[in-house]
């Protein structure tokens, strides 16, 4: 297991709120190590603390893609599909 420090850098963020407290928070971010940086996507749900109203991210409810023309463009395509779908 490797004690290597990985700091993260946002380059775009946008949200999109649903419900009463919840947001989905789609970025473009870069992940920095001693060995290099690596550019992805992530889709992460998050919510206003209804005690503060604080931003809170559920960090396991989150995905990361690869920053790939032909990964992110199948994904969209997905997305499209699935909701295309006849209920």
């Amino acid at each position: 297991m490797s004690d290597e420090h990985v700091s993260f850098e946002t380059i775009k963020a946008e949200e999109i709120q649903f419900g009463k407290n919840n947001f989905l928070e789609i970025a473009k971010k870069k992940a920095i190590t001693e060995e290099g940086e690596n550019v992805f996507l992530s889709i992460s749900r998050g919510f206003f603390s209804e005690m503060d109203g604080e931003k809170r991210k559920k960090f396991r409810s989150s995905i990361a893609i690869p920053d790939e023309k032909d990964i992110i463009d199948a994904v969209m395509k997905a997305f499209e599909n699935v909701n295309n779908a006849k209920d």
